[in-house]
């Protein structure tokens, strides 16, 4: 199929691109990599009235190292603009030094073709359950910097989704800059996805986070799914884990509790059974490195 016709406009600085989405509002529509937004014109399930293509925003393209404190009293890590491309994520040493588990769980985003010019802001914000940048943006508790013409919010990331493919963003507003907490100090991660094929959408996919104390024992613990709800899905059940001693009985009770909360939904992919199995599996996996890494072990 093509899309309905629509108008095209390339703003060439922000101030520039914000005026025009407070014009058009609910008519127009932000044009990032184009990677989830072209196809869902192709099927007109979207049938905007005027394309507004942030790709000459230079101001956008921001990636550099955060300084500063975030207000929730964490360190910021690093900075990064909409226009980010995915390929650097997985490329850049700059995210591999200050978040790493992005490094890591990048070359899982679809194909090569499409890292190359999907951004990170249009990831965010087209929110695809299956998809693994909003997981993530969870999972490290990044924060999203909203803006419209004359004003700009900021929200944590567990704020900004809302429900299946919905966010807080409102018509005139762009996401404009994503902030990523650092990774603490003998802090440990791991992301672990299935699907059929490398590059085809997750069947299930979880990323972890974890703290050890001096003692030995679990001193904090995230775990966040995606594909097995409407939304990202932080698992509970990971904070059984903290004060404890994270042994392999542990972990797997953990893992098998985070996998009976979530309340995935059969399709195209896997059952809704088989995704509570991958949810456990994965989860164990998750878990194992992300505390091997704790630990002062690699890989």
């Amino acid at each position: 199929m093509k899309p309905a016709p629509f108008a095209y406009v390339a703003p060439r600085s922000l101030p520039e691109a914000l005026a025009l989405m407070a014009r058009h509002g609910d008519e127009g529509k932000a044009l990032a990599g184009g990677q989830s937004l072209l196809p869902v014109l192709n099927f007109r399930l979207s049938q905007p009235a005027v394309l507004v293509d942030l790709n000459g925003v230079r101001e956008l393209e921001l990636l550099a190292p955060g300084d500063g404190v975030l207000h929730d009293g964490l360190r910021m890590g690093l900075r990064m603009g909409a226009l980010t491309r995915h390929r650097q994520l997985e490329r850049d040493p700059i995210v591999a030094k200050h978040a790493p588990l992005l490094a890591e769980a990048a070359h899982h985003i679809a194909h090569p073709q499409i890292r190359n010019r999907g951004t990170v802001g249009g990831s965010l914000a087209h929110a695809d359950p299956k998809a693994e940048l909003p997981a993530l943006a969870v999972t490290l508790r990044a924060r999203l910097k909203l803006q419209r013409q004359g004003s700009e919010r900021w929200l944590d990331a567990g704020e900004f989704y809302t429900g299946l493919f919905s966010t807080a963003l409102e018509a005139d507003e762009l996401l404009t800059e994503i902030v990523w907490p650092a990774t603490p100090l003998g802090a440990g991660w791991a992301f672990e996805e299935a699907a059929r094929r490398h590059g085809d959408y997750a069947q299930v996919g979880v990323a972890a986070v974890v703290g050890v104390d001096d003692g030995g024992r679990c001193s904090a613990a995230r775990l966040v799914f995606l594909a097995v709800g409407e939304c990202p899905t932080v698992a509970a059940a990971a904070d059984a884990l903290v004060g404890e001693v994270p042994d392999e009985t542990a972990i797997a009770a953990a893992a098998e509790a985070a996998a009976r909360e979530i309340e995935p939904r059969s399709d195209v992919h896997a059952s809704a059974d088989f995704k509570r199995h991958l949810a456990s599996v994965l989860g164990k996996r998750a878990l194992r490195r992300a505390f091997a890494r704790a630990g002062g072990e690699h890989g």
